[in-house]
């Protein structure tokens, strides 16, 4: 409760969006934030928005407590991490049935700090390698473990191997989101722990998009040698994901004027602290689309049916961002506004559908009888 209390007024000092926030749990506005609005060569906002939908089938499971991170096995089953208690639990694709796996030893949560993103190794099938990003007392820092789901019974996750240590910790700004690339690489989204110069120093693995091999050194080709750092000038990522010609989408936590959806390049600076949003400032990249943090503060995102689709934590609804190559297509349109409280991760599934997980035991929703929750969608 403490480190929840600290978390609040770490947020309501800085005046930002965090993890959700912009104010304590369940604060409102008083008037509507505008549409959200896209870079000066994409549909703005007296566009029409795209034609699509987005349906929710079923739900798979209730009762989830903290879910953060989420990632598919093989077989379609999903693995789910608990932020605030450290564990990894199997949810079975066609039953819902809970199975927890394993806790991750080492996992200090606190604020937005824990154990949060998820991702198999791209050698899963031989290797059985699991990989998470979690906070520990000193740091946050990314580990693999052995899973093997052969077992009927019993422990079946391995101890830690810990391939990247000393990403700054924080009570807020942890980023957390890590995902394997088309180029079998590692990516992470960190945070700037509200030590907002962390981000523009290339030096610090805070306030980055980090790029890894599997075994947690800098890649080869990143835009300086022997450097983690694939971009910086970022203030909290929380999500990745990559569309059909292999682009790399993020979105990020502004403070209390633009949330963003950024193309990402290696070597490119996105602005944070010198800029919030859109500037016209040469330096730095403009985000292809941003909202206000109470339509959004946007967590995860995956990519369906010709679309980034963003989970809103504070904005309690789900984003469809329709692309065109490099830019909008449309309007992005919004589904679910404030129907399951906040989400927090999307993945896909199949061509057409979506896992979609709430975030309401997260300390800063309203839980309900169920609350959390994952959800499969249906989108056109």
């Amino acid at each position: 409760m403490t480190a929840v209390l600290a978390a609040v007024a770490a947020v309501l000092a800085a005046g930002c969006s965090s993890d959700g926030g912009g104010g304590a749990p369940g604060a409102t506005t008083s008037a509507p934030a505008p549409s959200p609005t896209a870079s000066k060569s994409s549909p703005g906002p007296s566009a029409p928005p795209a034609k699509g939908s987005a349906k929710v089938v079923s739900t798979l499971t209730k009762g989830l407590n903290s879910p953060w991170g989420a990632t598919a096995l093989p077989d379609g089953d999903l693995l789910i991490s608990s932020r605030d208690e450290g564990t990894i639990t199997r949810v079975d694709a066609e039953s819902g049935k809970k199975t927890e796996i394993g806790s991750v030893p080492g996992v200090s949560p606190g604020g937005e700090g824990g154990l949060m993103g998820l991702a198999l190794s791209p050698g899963f099938a031989s290797d059985r390698q699991l990989y998470a990003y979690f906070t520990t007392e000193s740091d946050n820092r990314v580990a693999r473990m052995l899973f093997d789901d052969r077992k009927a019974t019993g422990k079946q996750l391995g101890a830690p191997d810990t391939i990247l240590r000393d990403i700054p910790k924080g009570v807020i700004h942890n980023g957390g989101r890590i995902a394997f690339g088309p180029d079998k690489m590692l990516y992470a989204g960190t945070g700037e722990t509200g030590e907002t110069g962390l981000s523009q120093d290339p030096k610090s693995l805070g306030g980055k998009i980090l790029r890894m091999t599997p075994d947690g050194r800098p890649a080869p080709d990143n835009p300086e040698p022997g450097s983690l750092v694939y971009s910086l000038g970022h203030r909290n990522v929380q999500g990745l994901a990559w569309d059909a010609e292999n682009r790399l989408w993020a979105s990020e936590f502004g403070q209390k004027t633009w949330d963003e959806l950024n193309l990402i390049e290696p070597g490119k600076n996105y602005g944070w602290p010198e800029v919030e949003g859109r500037s016209d400032d040469s330096r730095f990249v403009n985000p292809v689309a941003q909202w206000r943090p109470d339509e959004a503060s946007p967590s995860g995102i995956a990519y369906a049916k010709g679309s980034i689709w963003m989970a809103a934590l504070r904005g309690e609804r789900l984003w469809r961002i329709p692309l065109s190559g490099r830019e909008l297509a449309a309007r992005p349109q919004a589904f679910f506004k404030e129907e399951y409280g906040r989400l927090r991760t999307v993945l896909a599934v199949g061509g057409s559908g979506l896992w979609l997980v709430t975030s309401e035991t997260d300390g800063r929703g309203t839980p309900e009888a169920g609350d959390d929750r994952i959800l499969r969608l249906k989108v056109t």
